[in-house]
């Protein structure tokens, strides 16, 4: 999937929702669009990936390790850094300066996550700390593959909202604990959670 693209397909959520007709396909669509986006704020990241490298700065948090957005793959990959603090990337980094995370792409046990820290290895480089972002890096963004349980969770946000249209005032149903409201999923925000970039962040 590209980057935009929603994180559950139409045919997935309308099995999600036994729907086997095309009425509601467009609002289904939305739903979709509308549940990928809410989950990119939530996690402050994105899921899909980019096939084509491109460029975007940074600022380093110390002057030897730099968070990044994530990219998945090394294809492609430059990392410049400005030394000079004039807006020009002139300091091409070599593979055997940097060490990027997580290693084997794995966190808490878990494969398949893409690179999002660049650590300094090299003797007597660092990253600039400078008031400009002083470092470059040329990647292809994103997740290699979107991870199961955020698939999981767009259908169940996405069903939530494409239902908001037949429930009065935003509410589903009932439960023994009251109104079950379909702006809140808690099965979904718990699969999410360790996928969240700032887990601390108030979402």
């Amino acid at each position: 999937m590209a980057l935009g693209d929603p994180y559950a397909t139409l045919d997935e959520l309308k099995s999600y929702l036994s729907i086997d007709d095309e009425i509601d396909d467009a609002e289904i669509t939305s739903a979709l669009a509308s549940a990928s986006r809410e989950i990119d704020r939530y996690c402050d990241r994105q899921f899909n990936k980019s096939e084509t490298a491109t460029t975007r700065i940074f600022r380093p948090k110390s002057n030897l390790i730099a968070s990044v957005d994530d990219f998945w793959t090394t294809d492609g990959l430059i990392i410049k850094t400005d030394p000079n603090n004039d807006g020009t990337y002139s300091t091409t980094w070599t593979a055997s300066d940097y060490e990027l995370a997580p290693l084997n792409g794995v966190v808490d046990g878990e494969l398949g996550w893409p690179y999002f820290k660049i650590r300094v290895v090299s003797m007597g480089i660092g990253f600039p700390m400078s008031s400009r972002a002083s470092l470059q890096v040329t990647a292809q963004w994103g997740w290699g593959e979107s991870p199961a349980p955020v698939t999981q969770a767009c259908l169940i946000i996405a069903s939530e909202t494409f239902k908001v249209k037949t429930a009065p005032f935003g509410v589903a149903g009932y439960d023994q604990w009251g109104p079950v409201r379909v702006k809140n999923s808690p099965i979904a925000m718990r699969m999410l959670a360790p996928y969240r970039r700032f887990p601390f962040k108030v979402g």
